[in-house]
């Protein structure tokens, strides 16, 4: 066993029938000579650079993969590409996260799931309508003439053959008769059986309460969808002696969102630099609940490096993987900037601690 792995107890004594799943979880079978160091941005694919981690040692991986909605990173994936990268992903974390150790993945549903074997949704937009002719009233023009023409009709009531059409058939598609339907697709299952299958179990979710994305819902005009304005945060666990300390938190934030499911706090309301970028709020508040002060701790889409720079924050080391180099560079260049203000902010500390 590594020293990251060894337990701090005593396998022989847990029952019979536990003692091999803990040699085997607590158990390095990893050949490799070296591993990544910590406190490093490692440019490449996740699924090419994380078996390269040592086994066992990191104490919490938080991270955001592509949500599939389109974004340029993201723009060759297919929907398949885009569960096998995430399916893998998942898998190559097991053997890398110390047991008692956490994955935690922040997701979104999507919103616009393009789906073919959806039906068309009809639109009756009453508050919309250009035209105020009704049903009733086209029902009521041709019983007064019968051998009107749809042309001649839509002369009689003032607007075009399209509104004629529209009233009697109720054919007004949501998006275009040539657009494929849109629908929700929920990716909560799917994380959770991923994680299932790779040993992990879900041990809790959070809801993070972000911004109203109206300019992304301008879409939902037409229908009942809810604007965008939360994410998911799933906690899975590696089997193991999970280490609780309430101590990690101060009172007033175990009160405020410790203990509580939802989060509530701003999202990044200039994505000037990345696409996707996260709040520092959200790592900073995973690494604070579930590691201690050194630990390592892991994202695999890293970005511009914010939850590299909540590490640092916190006195945790970090390992980050990207696939874009320029991101790589982004990152590397402000957590060299945070490691700067850090080490003025504790020399000005020491300084005034110093003084009599």
């Amino acid at each position: 066993m590594t020293e990251h792995a060894f337990p701090t107890f005593n396998i022989a004594r847990l029952p019979k029938n536990l003692q091999g799943t803990f040699h085997a979880l607590y158990s390095n079978g990893n050949t490799h000579e070296s591993y990544l160091p910590v406190n490093g941005i490692y440019h490449g694919d996740a699924r090419e650079i994380l078996p390269k981690i040592e086994p066992n040692s990191v104490a919490a991986s938080v991270w955001s993969p592509p949500y599939f909605v389109g974004k340029e990173y993201e723009a060759h994936l297919t929907f398949e590409d885009w569960q096998n990268l995430l399916e893998s992903v998942i898998n190559l974390h097991f053997p890398i996260i110390k047991p008692g150790g956490f994955l935690v993945i922040n997701i979104a549903d999507i919103l616009v799931f393009k789906d073919h074997a959806m039906p068309r949704v009809q639109a009756d937009a009453v508050n919309k309508k250009r035209s105020p002719v009704t049903r009733e009233d086209v029902l009521s023009a041709m019983r007064k003439y019968p051998a009107y023409s749809r042309n001649q009709l839509a002369e009689l009531l003032n607007c075009s053959e399209q509104t004629i059409d529209r009233r009697l058939h109720g054919n007004n598609i949501r998006g275009g008769k040539h657009e494929s339907q849109t629908r929700v697709k929920i990716v909560g299952g799917m994380v959770e059986r991923w994680a299932l299958e790779a040993g992990f179990y879900p041990y809790d979710r959070r809801v993070w309460v972000k911004d109203a994305a109206w300019e992304n819902s301008r879409w939902a005009s037409l229908s009942y969808r809810s604007v965008d304005e939360f994410e998911y945060l799933y906690f899975f666990w590696k089997p193991g002696i999970t280490k609780y300390d309430r101590d990690r938190l101060s009172a007033g934030e175990w009160k405020e969102w410790g203990s509580r499911g939802v989060w509530e706090f701003p999202s990044v309301r200039a994505n000037d630099d990345h696409e996707a970028k996260f709040p520092l709020e959200l790592p900073r508040r995973v690494i604070r609940l579930l590691t201690d002060p050194d630990e390592v701790v892991l994202d695999c889409f890293m970005g511009s490096g914010t939850t590299a720079l909540a590490a640092i924050q916190e006195n945790r080391r970090y390992i980050g993987i990207e696939l874009e180099k320029k991101y790589v560079e982004l990152a590397k260049s402000k957590i060299g900037s945070g490691m700067q203000r850090r080490l003025i902010s504790e020399s000005q500390n020491k300084n005034y601690a110093d003084q009599p």
